[in-house]
């Protein structure tokens, strides 16, 4: 299949502001999905409440759009019952961390094989530009007009902290990069979770003086590094993309399918 086979072309054009990188989420994804060979109706999307859950309504796979915050709670539910599917997952900043912060957390836990994409533009863009847990200390939000006193959260080092088996981060400047984390992350035999930092020039940027699309953009590119790379030991402030964790421990389905032979084998 190719990726236009993916994609739900009626819809567009996408509802999605000038500059926002979600839409390269959307075109990474869909490449991601393409290299792995899946059939699109062996696939669910499940996806919860903001502008990053939009991106089920373009993708045409078996969609399944939720409430705000209970997107991996649903998912987790529908990977239960039919272990067989791909399940991918996106969500927002608040979405995933803020009210679905202890879904989060366990399911990294529990190592449940589904992809979660956290689409990370530091702020609330659907209701108004509120801040998220990732808008970090001293950024400006409608909620927050004499800035936000909040720490954010990281989000690499809180799913590595829950126990997620395969962890990474990309940005919505690297659109070579994106598509290969993203199909890795679906082969992964586990939770994966994938951080794509992307701009939202309309609440985040605007408010705090980023400047165009196309700076905020360029700011992807300067503010980030490889894992691993010179650059970072001689600039402790660049934020490392790619893979952090890979490896392989028992698959939650998995062994859920064994405690349940195992019960029928005893009779009890």
């Amino acid at each position: 299949m190719a990726v236009k086979d993916y994609i739900r072309g009626r819809f567009f054009p996408h509802i999605w502001c000038p500059g926002c990188g979600h839409g390269i989420v959307l075109n990474g994804l869909a490449r991601a999905v393409e290299k792995t060979g899946l059939n699109k109706n062996d696939i669910v999307m499940v996806s919860g409440i903001g502008c990053s859950s939009r991106i089920a309504g373009y993708m045409d796979f078996h969609t399944l759009n939720t409430i705000h915050g209970r997107a991996l709670a649903f998912a987790i539910g529908v990977k239960t019952s039919r272990p067989e599917l791909t399940l991918l997952v996106p969500m927002g900043d608040g979405d995933a961390l803020s009210i679905g912060g202890n879904h989060f957390i366990h399911a990294c836990r529990r190592n449940i094989d589904m992809t979660a994409i956290v689409m990370n533009n530091r702020v609330y863009g659907m209701t108004g530009g509120q801040y998220s847990p990732l808008s970090g200390y001293g950024t400006l939000a409608t909620t927050a007009p004499y800035t936000n006193i909040d720490q954010a959260f990281d989000v690499v080092s809180m799913a590595t902290a829950a126990g997620a088996t395969f962890v990474a981060r990309a940005t919505a400047y690297h659109v070579h990069e994106l598509p290969d984390i993203l199909e890795e992350a679906i082969r992964h035999p586990g939770f994966s979770v994938v951080e794509v930092m992307t701009p939202c020039p309309t609440y985040f940027g605007r408010k705090n003086k980023e400047g165009s699309a196309v700076d905020m953009m360029e700011r992807l590119k300067d503010m980030t590094t490889p894992v691993g790379s010179k650059a970072k030991q001689e600039n402790p402030a660049l934020i490392e993309r790619g893979i952090f964790v890979k490896k392989n421990l028992p698959e939650y389905c998995a062994e859920y399918q064994r405690i349940v032979e195992q019960a029928k084998k005893t009779g009890s």
